[in-house]
């Protein structure tokens, strides 16, 4: 079985937010005797290619046209690190290299249609450069939701596809690539073929993400919990009702994550590593952040992380409705993350404003883990959260979660006081509800026995890709089938 990846981000290359990571991973647990695998990304300017000895492969120019222009594509090459699968990266000066972040702010509307619509179609046309016959074409959000439309339009003719598949994963459906019809002549596709109700045409504009979901062969959530709400009008994000014509194809697998990566017993990035037997670490992990975020150590008082977007989906909300609360609990809170600018400017004011809260507006991909290590709890009040990775590094980092019963996060946290629990769950998207939540967890934490059990069932509890990843092959065999 061939396999085909497109994603726009891929851990360790590019990193924005959950896709990077699962696209970075899932791959290495598919690896098989029967599977080869190819991943296509872009090769965007901040990548540093002589560190991942990332090579030019030989006649790899490709010139393709889009709407009255020719633009010329190059292909470099690289392993994914650890494994013998095959990356490709897709170049272009214009449209990739130039920029050394993924997607770069305030770009015209149109560019930034051409640069994922040039990309998904420059995928398809490598693939047959390289004679790579994919027998799953495995696409991710609305940066790639053309390929699926291409294959049931353009190329549903064509002898070297004939044979292939598309999944088409949902890793976020409030990010939907709306945008007007005409961009479908700079695409190359029928407009009188494609939009209409049950094809691209959502309300006048036009919905990459709808196109997917009506010509992708299977759609996939990346949680169980979340497959199911976005079948409803308050999840559905005005494509609920598409969704629910096209449920047949729809399942949530949920993401897993890598404990090659993270695993405080090994973990390069901590100064103190610790296990599951012996978390005595733990607590010099976190004088050990407490001193990088100017906070003073005070045995019995707990840590609250917050590792985020700073965006509304996340829950900022609430924590601007109750921040005078926050300011008096009796617990310390540190913030890490990047975002919206009412967002940042709001936690700024905390720092200055308040004993306890503490953030740093950036994203260090060398802090993260110090902060998991050190923190006692992990705040999520996310308004919505398809699957969530946090959480689950938090949990084997014995680091408690504190999180909105939503998505994958009531798939994978188990609420206090069950005799299993290892977190604490809220329900309504309600900032005093949330308050409330955090109040109980500061006084379990006082408990040393309860919350060591709890530490313990964290640290336990198996969120690995072995068992997301034999999902994911079982339904790429299933589709072969059909």
């Amino acid at each position: 079985m061939k396999v085909l990846f497109a994603s726009f981000e891929l851990v360790p290359f590019t990193k924005v937010g959950g896709l990077a990571d699962v696209m970075g991973s899932l791959p290495k647990y598919l690896q098989s005797e029967d599977m080869e695998m190819a991943i296509f990304t872009p090769l965007i300017g901040s990548i540093d290619q002589n560190k991942y000895d990332i090579k030019e492969l030989p006649n790899s120019q490709l010139k393709l046209k889009f709407g009255w222009a020719e633009y010329i594509f190059k292909l470099k090459m690289c392993k994914l690190p650890d494994t013998n699968i095959n990356v490709f990266f897709i170049d272009n000066p214009k449209f990739f290299s130039c920029f050394n972040c993924v997607y770069p702010s305030g770009i015209d509307s149109w560019y930034e249609q051409e640069r994922f619509i040039t990309f998904s179609k420059a995928v398809i046309e490598y693939a047959r450069l390289l004679n790579f016959k994919p027998d799953i074409i495995h696409c991710n959000d609305w940066h790639t939701a053309m390929i699926p439309v291409w294959m049931k339009t353009s190329y549903k003719n064509d002898e070297f596809f004939k044979n292939s598949k598309t999944v088409f994963s949902i890793h976020n459906l409030a990010y939907q690539g709306r945008y007007f019809p005409e961009i479908l002549d700079f695409a190359g596709i029928n407009k009188d073929e494609v939009f209409h109700l049950y094809g691209l045409e959502h309300y006048g504009s036009l919905i990459w993400m709808k196109g997917a979901i009506s010509y992708a062969d299977k759609i996939i959530a990346v949680s169980p919990n979340y497959a199911k709400e976005i079948l409803t009008y308050e999840y559905g994000e005005g494509l609920d009702w598409i969704l629910n014509v096209n449920k047949n194809k729809l399942c949530g697998i949920l993401n897993g994550i890598d404990y090659k990566e993270y695993n405080p017993e090994t973990d390069k990035h901590i100064n103190y590593n610790y296990s599951v037997s012996n978390i005595n670490n733990k607590e010099k992990c976190k004088q050990d952040i407490l001193k990088d975020y100017w906070l003073d150590y005070k045995k019995d008082r707990p840590l609250i992380a917050i590792i985020s977007r700073l965006v509304e989906q996340k829950g900022i909300d609430l924590l601007k409705a109750v921040e005078n609360d926050l300011k008096n609990i009796d617990a310390d809170i540190i913030v890490l993350g990047t975002g919206e600018k009412r967002y940042e400017d709001f936690f700024v004011w905390l720092s200055y404003n308040s004993k306890n809260i503490r953030a740093r507006i950036e994203y260090r991909a060398d802090i993260c883990n110090k902060i998991y290590s050190g923190a006692d709890m992990f705040l999520m009040p996310s308004r919505f959260e398809p699957c969530g990775l946090s959480q689950l590094i938090a949990l084997k980092y014995g680091t408690i979660p504190i999180v909105r019963a939503t998505g994958g996060l009531d798939d994978t946290v188990k609420a206090y006081p069950d005799e299993n629990a290892d977190g604490f769950k809220f329900y309504n998207y309600n900032a005093q509800e949330m308050l409330g939540c955090i109040n109980y967890a500061i006084n379990t934490y006082k408990n040393k026995t309860e919350w060591n059990k709890l530490i313990k069932n964290a640290m336990n509890a198996d969120f690995s890709w072995i068992k997301s990843a034999k999902e994911y092959k079982e339904i790429y065999k299933s589709l072969l089938t059909t």
